[in-house]
């Protein structure tokens, strides 16, 4: 009644073994995009926060 050591795919829930990251190359393809994805919003996030410290120093000095 025991289960094989598995791991699901993180796009679409299917069993895949402990070494594999993905079930197919379609899942592949999503999870690129998704990391792609992660990735713009973390340098637009610093880009946002980094602007921000640069508009507060201006006032600062300004005032």
């Amino acid at each position: 009644m025991a289960v094989d050591p598995h791991k699901h795919c993180p796009i679409c829930g299917t069993p895949i073994p402990l070494d594999e990251l993905v079930c197919s190359p379609d899942c592949q393809k999503v999870w690129d995009q998704k990391i792609a994805q992660h990735k713009r919003t973390r340098l637009v996030l610093f880009g946002v926060i980094v602007v921000f410290i640069i508009v507060w120093a201006i006032m600062m000095f300004l005032k």
